[in-house]
């Protein structure tokens, strides 16, 4: 099937019969946050647009990642589905302004359809115990979601009756041998989001701070789905923006966002270019035969 590209950033590389939706007019309204509203009127675009089949999605930067939410409210069906995010952060923070990148987990783990939301691959602190209150323990307590981390302190999470939900090991190497050995046995629809910020920055350069994960390790946790992937979206790109609105460059630069050094900036496209085309081929041969 023919991946999408929702072009707002102007960041991701030309793919092969590829469907590109020019949407730049949106980038100021949705890059890092939005309101619900926002968010809406996005979904109803999205709905006008988008063809009725199509493959793997890509949105560009990660300060995108919440487009995933109404990318996962359109897939096809009723039966119940898991998904798996492959993310160096928990993107289930606490955020009273709507919605950002950080915070969409919490709405999909919710989501009748959605069995449990797996986040896979977290080295980030925002896990660890000073961080612990701005979790949303909602989908945590409900057993909806699970974080696996490696490399993180999170023996609070014991402490206060969460252990279920952090899976969590010493190494990147570890936790990918244990998800792979936990998904191989399973035959549930899988929808599969990845943000390239899981990877380590020799595997692609992203605008965040980057986790430990090799290629072959997201590799292997793909193909652990293995005929089970019925949606797919890829986010991660980087790609330079400075923000028209005060309060989003305040919040950027809060959440450590650096800014992009031009001079490096094609070499990284290029780099997450051809990480691209590798992950298309890997989605491609873990897809559930139903949707092809």
């Amino acid at each position: 099937m023919r991946p999408v590209v929702l072009d707002i950033d102007g960041s991701v590389g030309p793919l092969a019969r590829r469907i590109v939706l020019p949407l730049e007019e949106w980038q100021e309204s949705l890059r890092f946050a939005c309101s619900l509203g926002a968010l809406r009127r996005f979904r109803e675009t999205l709905d006008a647009t988008l063809p009725a089949d199509f493959g793997t999605v890509f949105t560009g930067s990660g300060d995108f990642h919440h487009l995933t939410w109404p990318l996962i409210e359109r897939v096809p069906g009723r039966e119940p589905f898991q998904v798996v995010v492959f993310d160096n952060h928990p993107d289930n923070m606490r955020f009273p302004f709507g919605v950002h990148c950080g915070s969409w987990v919490r709405r999909v783990a919710m989501f009748p359809r959605v069995t449990h939301v797996h986040v896979v691959g977290i080295t980030s602190g925002d896990i660890g115990r000073k961080h612990a209150w701005e979790n949303y323990l909602a989908p945590l307590r409900a057993r909806k979601l699970t974080y696996w981390s490696s490399g993180v302190d999170t023996g609070w999470a014991q402490r206060v009756g969460l252990g279920h939900g952090f899976r969590s090991f010493a190494t990147s190497a570890d936790l990918v041998a244990a998800f792979v050995d936990e998904q191989k046995g399973r035959s549930d629809a899988t929808y599969l989001s990845i943000d390239k910020d899981v990877y380590d920055a020799s595997v692609a350069m992203t605008n965040w701070d980057q986790g430990t994960l090799d290629e072959a390790g997201g590799e292997a946790m793909i193909d652990a789905l293995r005929g089970r992937i019925v949606g797919s979206d890829v986010t991660g790109e980087i790609s330079r923006y400075r923000y028209k609105s005060w309060w989003k460059r305040r919040l950027s630069a809060m959440d450590g966002q650096e800014e992009v050094a031009e001079e490096s900036l094609a070499a990284w496209q290029a780099q997450q270019h051809a990480l691209n085309e590798r992950l298309l081929l890997a989605i491609a041969r873990n897809t559930a035969s139903s949707v092809l």
